[in-house]
């Protein structure tokens, strides 16, 4: 399967709730209230369900867990990249080459923490997309939503019902106690480097209490250990121990009480141990089934993905679509709410066949077709199956209208050359590199769309051969 990673969901089940709902033989439950084609369909849904929370935690346990890893950083503390991504930034796929990172895996289960963000300047756009374990974008600090000013935030778990201390201008709540912040500061060029990364040392997370100066609080204990990352455990019955490691760590919304207790019938119970000796053979082939099946039902959605615009946002938005949510995570896991930035591009040409690097394209926009943004735009180029930027000789991953030498036409029309080798010196300033011999997509980013790109008037041009 194309596999697209990306960057919570989890509130701890009482214990007693834990025994109350674990079934006490597994076998019989699953297998006498349960056809196979039942416990199949049960697990195709939970594997669908569980897919961006698995993603998620990637960059969670790179984050928090993964001494190894180059973005290693601990639990709630910012890691921050003061340079554009390169190629050989792989962690997540669809990798956003505006607007460097500074990214954060919270653990909130023992107590909120303060988000600090600074005073930035006008002209620079900046963003703190909250998401939970689940990718929902449950909340935003930034540019669009609070402005440039300095500000506190505080952002707790669902179980925290303490009072707000001085300073703070809003508690963000979350449904989860594990959360992933990313934070994107724009780059205006090169020259920019050292304010940028002055600005990013000034995003804070501080504990609420060293906040607050008082005691640090007892520490929560859960059933099961945060499970090391593997991509091989979600393609197997493993992906039932990790939603039930992770699952501790969240809320169960109201809307799901119904789906939770399907789930339980192949063993997904958060915070108890799943044993396949347990249930019948019949039973686990028709559990492998349901993975197999949900794989395919994945892969066949993403190849017919045409829109990106509503897969992101809120529990609410989002109305509880799965499939979507998962979509959402193999597309390009930890992308903005529509109102945020809209993000549209392709992988076809006008003709309908795929880009590929063995051609030469243009891409057209006439004066009156440039994206409509309040911030700025861009176009990024990847590589596919992968979708990691591509290398190229001039080192140049995407294009926009904040490029420096970008050149019109005389009537305004602006025209981008994407091909693998240079279209002449003077087309330079507008090529954007492909990679040779391999097919590829780009993505284009509209950060604070106008009206008319998030309504879907607007509509972005599809590339033409040269010949």
């Amino acid at each position: 399967m194309k596999n697209l990673t990306a960057f919570l969901i989890v509130m701890l089940l009482a214990v007693t709730a834990c025994k109350k709902d674990q079934p006490k033989d597994n076998q019989n439950i699953a297998d006498s209230s349960a056809s196979s084609d039942s416990i199949t369909a049960i697990a195709k849904e939970a594997w669908i369900y569980g897919y961006p929370i698995f993603y998620n935690y990637k960059a969670i346990y790179a984050s928090a867990l993964n001494k190894e890893d180059r973005a290693y950083v601990g639990f709630n503390k910012f890691k921050s990249f003061a340079t554009s991504a390169t190629p050989a930034d792989t962690l997540v796929i669809t990798i956003n080459n505006d607007t460097p990172y500074s990214m954060a895996a919270l653990d909130v289960s023992n107590e909120p923490v303060v988000l600090e963000v600074p005073k930035i300047e006008k002209d620079r756009y900046y963003v703190m997309q909250l998401v939970d374990l689940y990718t929902f974008n449950y909340e935003y600090i930034g540019t669009r939503v609070t402005g440039n000013n300095p500000g506190k935030y505080l952002i707790a778990g669902p179980d925290w019902k303490g009072e707000t201390p001085k300073g703070i201008d809003k508690v963000l709540h979350s449904e989860t106690n594990l959360i992933f912040i990313v934070g994107r500061t724009q780059l205006h060029d090169p020259s920019d480097v050292s304010n940028l990364k002055r600005i990013q040392g000034q995003y804070q997370l501080i504990p609420l209490h060293e906040y607050t100066k008082q005691p640090a609080p007892q520490l929560k204990k859960y059933n099961l250990p945060l499970p090391s990352w593997k991509e091989s455990d979600y393609g197997s019955l493993e992906f039932i121990n990790v939603l039930n490691s992770l699952l501790q760590y969240a809320s169960e919304d109201s809307s799901e009480k119904e789906l939770r207790a399907r789930f339980t019938k192949i063993g997904i119970v958060p915070g108890t141990s799943f044993d396949s000796s347990k249930y019948s053979p019949e039973t686990i082939k028709a559990i492998e089934k349901g993975i197999a099946e949900g794989k395919q039902e994945l892969e066949t959605t993403l190849n017919n993905l045409k829109e990106f615009g509503n897969l992101f946002g809120t529990r609410a938005e989002l109305k509880n679509n799965y499939l979507n949510r998962a979509v959402a995570a193999a597309a390009g896991i930890y992308g903005n709410t529509k109102e945020e930035a809209v993000y549209t591009g392709g992988s076809n040409d006008k003709n309908n066949q795929p880009l590929t690097g063995n051609n030469n394209y243009i891409l057209k926009f006439s004066k009156n077709e440039l994206p409509k943004a309040k911030y700025f735009w861009s176009i990024t180029m990847y590589n596919l199956p992968k979708r990691f930027l591509v290398p190229n000789p001039i080192k140049r991953y995407s294009i926009g209208n904040k490029t420096k030498g970008l050149k019109y036409e005389s009537n305004g029309d602006l025209i981008i050359y994407l091909q693998s080798t240079s279209p002449g010196k003077d087309k330079e300033s507008n090529w954007l590199p492909t990679p040779k011999n391999e097919k590829f997509m780009f993505v284009t980013r509209i950060y604070g769309p106008e009206p008319d790109v998030i309504n879907n008037v607007w509509k972005m041009p599809v590339p033409e051969i040269v010949k």
